[in-house]
């Protein structure tokens, strides 16, 4: 596995990372047991960045993962968030208490004494950036955390936050499927040194090895919500995903192997996030990180899947509150 550092001279970790989302059931029945051999393996792998959050399952993924970091905590780059609550009247809370409380329970569900790289997880908009820095660098001089990262931010949000102090890496959904990125995050991150984090590159499933069915999610599937797997626009956005997949495989790869080698084309400063608690999936996208892509290769893969292609905007109207917009 190719490394790939976490900001300006931060720690080396692999190019391909793991989510721990899935571990609680976000896409359908989840395996304790299968869970855990999925880590296991991942190491073998070398994928040892672990990126999980508070509100994964209400901390129940943080309480999964410490029981496989208590043998394995030295080989582990672990990630946790902060900032989102399940509070409808006030779901995103970015103040010391609240922070300074979600980190004590990770820390707790966790069974460790340190996150390595901990993200504010939706920026909260009436409060100023600075002031969450402040909070979050208090936390790195207390010896709590590591790193500080911010999630789904703006590139303006990202410069405030950078003349406070240092950010190691950015996280934002990025995938042939997602491109926002490209309109400023992308660039800013290159720009200032810090590692940008794409979560979900196989396009919520997407460039699985078998298309979704959208009518086969059950009711607490993630992308029961989202408008590209609706009725009406996930048929047109089938027929280009069974392009690129024939293309994928016409190349020898599957399609999440050539669409994680995508993402880690878009520059040095680029990691791939994929969630997954399958061991044969992850095998999949961590050999992305082993091709290199040519330029006419990723001519084609344009001409099938053009940037702004997909029908449907990615979240619906409640999932698109928290995101900063920026274009």
């Amino acid at each position: 596995m190719q490394t790939r550092e976490l900001g300006r001279n931060g720690r080396k970790v692999g190019a391909v990372a793991l989510g721990t989302m899935n571990f609680i059931g976000t896409y359908g029945a989840a395996d304790r047991d299968e869970s855990l051999n999925c880590m296991a393996e991942c190491l073998e792998m070398g994928v040892n960045h672990f990126d999980t959050a508070n509100i994964y399952g209400m901390g129940r993924a943080e309480e999964l993962l410490s029981t496989f970091l208590r043998d394995h905590r030295d080989r582990v780059v672990l990630a946790s968030k902060c900032g989102i609550t399940r509070n409808p009247e006030r779901p995103f809370d970015n103040s010391p208490e609240h922070m300074r409380e979600s980190l004590e329970g990770s820390l707790r569900r966790l069974g460790v004494d340190h996150i390595d790289l901990y993200y504010l997880h939706r920026h909260e908009p009436d409060r100023p950036i600075e002031e969450v820095m402040q909070t979050l660098m208090r936390f790195r001089d207390e010896g709590k955390i590591g790193a500080i990262g911010l999630s789904e931010v703006a590139p303006h949000t990202l410069e405030r936050a950078l003349a406070v102090g240092p950010v190691a890496a950015v996280q934002s959904e990025y995938s042939l499927w997602t491109r926002q990125p490209e309109l400023g995050v992308l660039q800013s991150c290159r720009r200032n040194g810090v590692a940008l984090m794409a979560f979900s590159p196989v396009g919520r499933g997407v460039f699985g090895a078998r298309l979704p069915d959208p009518a086969g999610f059950g009711p607490n599937d993630l992308r029961q919500g989202m408008p590209r797997f609706s009725d009406e626009n996930w048929p047109r956005n089938a027929i280009r995903l069974r392009e690129f997949a024939a293309y994928a495989r016409d190349l020898g790869h599957s399609p999440a192997t050539l669409a994680i080698a995508w993402v880690l084309s878009r520059g040095p400063h680029v990691l791939a996030l994929p969630g997954s608690r399958s061991s044969e999936h992850m095998r999949e996208n961590a050999k992305g990180a082993a091709i290199t892509l040519s330029d006419a290769q990723l001519d084609e893969i344009e001409t099938i899947l053009p940037v702004g292609w997909a029908h449907g905007p990615r979240y619906g109207a409640a999932m698109s509150k928290g995101p900063e917009a920026y274009c």
